[in-house]
């Protein structure tokens, strides 16, 4: 069973999905439908206006945004629609060790909130982007239970490997 609620998971060049995938990846694994796609800030304006405008229309919840350098396009992504955005900085081949990125996404005038997670962290939008839909989702509340009790299981598992010697 899937959930119909949707994410949209964005980036601003192709080359950045080798991160965003692990955005896509965990959606899967939660149940959660998604749509991925490159929208630029810089180099297609036009298509992200029509884009961020035009998605609550098209059943999106949340916007996962990813993008390296200047990283425009969560927060232009942000001010044109009154969904969540959260914004994933990677770290590029233009990029400053990838703190250009972060703080053009941490660094948010008031009123225009992005949510921010580490750099080149798209797993995390993913599965935030999850825990933000199942307020209203019981289906993915039990799926990000599950999700959660497995990671502790990988944890216990090798701490008692390291224990023993393993």
């Amino acid at each position: 069973m899937s959930t119909t609620t949707k994410v949209a998971i964005i980036m601003g060049s192709k080359s950045d999905l080798s991160v965003m995938q692990d955005a896509a990846d965990v959606l899967a694994e939660l149940g959660v439908d998604y749509e991925i796609t490159v929208v630029s800030a810089h180099r297609t304006p036009d298509r992200m206006f029509s884009y961020a405008r035009a998605a609550a229309d098209r059943g999106i919840k949340v916007i996962i945004a990813g993008a390296g350098g200047a990283a425009h396009l969560p927060g232009m992504v942000a001010s044109l629609t009154h969904l969540p955005v959260i914004g994933v900085p990677v770290k590029s081949s233009n990029s400053i060790d990838g703190w250009d990125s972060i703080l053009s996404i941490l660094q948010m005038p008031n009123g225009i909130p992005v949510a921010t997670v580490a750099l080149n962290a798209a797993k995390n939008a993913g599965i935030l982007a999850a825990q933000i839909l199942s307020t209203a989702d019981e289906y993915l509340v039990k799926n990000l239970m599950d999700f959660k009790e497995n990671l502790k299981k990988k944890v216990e598992e090798s701490a008692k490997e390291m224990e023993d010697g393993d």
